[in-house]
């Protein structure tokens, strides 16, 4: 699944990007080869949901988790986007609604279900860590618990 708003996740790399440039230039030697793998692009959620964002007042957070292994995470949903980079381990989301479970491994890239209950659980032997981003309208949470 390949997402076409990573335009966060394009501004990062782009800045890393010039901030590793610049500080080549600095030191006048010569700059590596810059190499851009791309990781996704898609306008719809793991869940097949279209992509929506916050209208107004919109605040990124970013957050890292780490998930030991056979930890499973609360039942819960997100009222807004929500995008996660596995960086290690093994994740296994279920939609609490329909019992469907996808895998996630190192590498992928997770467009999460937006307004739907969904469960993850480190299904791996090695802690699952995750670079999490949120969209939300400023000053709201991402993650409701199912009560």
């Amino acid at each position: 699944m390949f997402l076409r708003r990573a335009s966060i996740l394009s501004g990062a790399i782009a800045l890393a990007l010039f901030q590793s440039s610049a500080a080549g230039a600095l030191d006048s030697t010569p700059a590596a080869k810059v190499v851009v793998t791309p990781l996704a692009s898609t306008t719809v959620t793991a869940n097949g949901q279209p992509i929506t964002l916050p209208q107004k007042n919109v605040q990124v957070l970013v957050s890292s988790f780490e998930i030991p292994p056979g930890a499973s995470l609360p039942v819960h949903m997100h009222p807004s986007a929500r995008y996660a980079y596995v960086l290690e381990g093994q994740l296994q989301v279920t939609n609490a609604e329909t019992g469907k479970s996808t895998s996630y491994k190192k590498g992928d890239f997770i467009v999460e279900m937006i307004g739907a209950w969904h469960q993850g659980a480190n299904v791996g032997a090695e802690p699952v860590k995750l670079l999490v981003i949120d969209q939300v309208e400023e000053g709201t949470a991402n993650t409701l618990l199912k009560k």
